[in-house]
């Protein structure tokens, strides 16, 4: 009786907590979702499923700790929580893919758009169809002209495998190729200088492994992204996928230096429950009286949207998750 009170009354730490609190956030994400759409508020991407990008979300965020390791799922607030899982539906970003990240600031959980998130709006809504990225190296042959409108276009690029040094990059360029040939390729060209500088916007300064590391893949990535960006930004839908000029490409680091991070556990009014559904006695357990969704009548009964499929993405018809997951 002890254990089973103590679980009721919601130790915020507790495993059976933190599911209850993310099934409750997931339905309620999923039932939005499914509203927009009916009322064909939102279109989402063709192939897109968010019932499966809610799934790999709710794996992730189970993992993810703020900067003082702790799991944001227990830290966060309930509806910064809801607020970036549908901040990623409605992107149509999977996290499985890398093409985004949630990461704590304070109490807030965020959801922010990483490079291949960046490639994969930009070829949606863009009409991009292929991005392609170089290093120019000291020593290579690097010619480029800038056309009445101001369009740069790479006349000669020769390379010599003896150039390739990390040491001695001067700058780098992308190359955004459309689905529709006859247009002229949009070509972006950074300096090092720039490069670094956009590097000093993100949280780890540039000083991250990967940047000091791998410098070369780092700046491809960085000239391919503003490239992208401007494509999504000038979309019909550009609202929808504005965001700040930042480096998205280390979370470990920007944990670190997040400001306002959390300090004390944050209790939530959800009840807890163990994943297996079962108390100490092996025996189902009693769902509570009280509903997160007063218009359930049956605590077995799964809520609906405004037709007769059930919301079913992450839980069976006995309310626990499904096996497996």
């Amino acid at each position: 009786m002890e254990q089973k009170k103590q679980t009721t009354k919601g130790n915020v730490g507790a495993p059976g907590t933190v599911v209850a609190i993310q099934k409750t956030i997931a339905d309620s994400v999923l039932q939005r979702v499914q509203q927009f759409t009916v009322n064909k508020d939102i279109r989402l991407p063709v192939g897109y499923s968010p019932e499966n990008a809610l799934k790999s979300a709710w794996l992730i965020m189970l993992e993810t700790k703020n900067k003082d390791g702790k799991a944001v799922l227990e830290n966060c607030t309930r509806e910064s929580i809801a607020n970036a899982l549908l901040n990623m539906v409605l992107q149509g970003l999977n996290p499985v893919k890398k093409q985004c990240d949630f990461i704590a600031y304070g109490d807030k959980l965020t959801m922010q758009r990483e490079y291949h998130g960046t490639i994969a709006l930009a070829k949606r809504y863009g009409n991009i169809k292929e991005a392609v990225g170089n290093v120019i190296y000291e020593d290579d042959e690097f010619e480029y002209s800038i056309d009445a409108q101001g369009y740069k276009k790479v006349l000669k690029h020769d390379q010599e495998i003896d150039n390739i040094d990390v040491n001695k990059i001067k700058g780098a360029y992308a190359t955004l190729l459309f689905e529709d040939e006859k247009r002229e390729p949009y070509v972006e060209i950074m300096t090092i200088a720039q490069i670094r500088q956009a590097w000093m916007q993100g949280a780890t300064k540039g000083s991250s492994p990967a940047h000091k590391n791998f410098p070369d893949q780092m700046s491809i990535k960085t000239v391919i992204s503003r490239a992208c960006k401007l494509f999504i930004t000038s979309s019909d839908d550009s609202a929808l996928f504005d965001d700040p000029e930042t480096d998205n490409f280390t979370t470990a680091a920007r944990e670190k230096i997040a400001a306002g991070a959390n300090k004390e556990e944050l209790t939530m009014d959800v009840q807890g429950e163990d994943v297996t559904g079962k108390n100490g006695n092996g025996e189902q357990k009693k769902k509570p009286a009280k509903q997160e969704n007063p218009a359930k009548k049956d605590s077995q009964e799964r809520p609906v949207v405004n037709d007769p499929e059930p919301v079913h993405a992450l839980f069976d018809e006995n309310d626990s998750l499904k096996p497996g997951f």
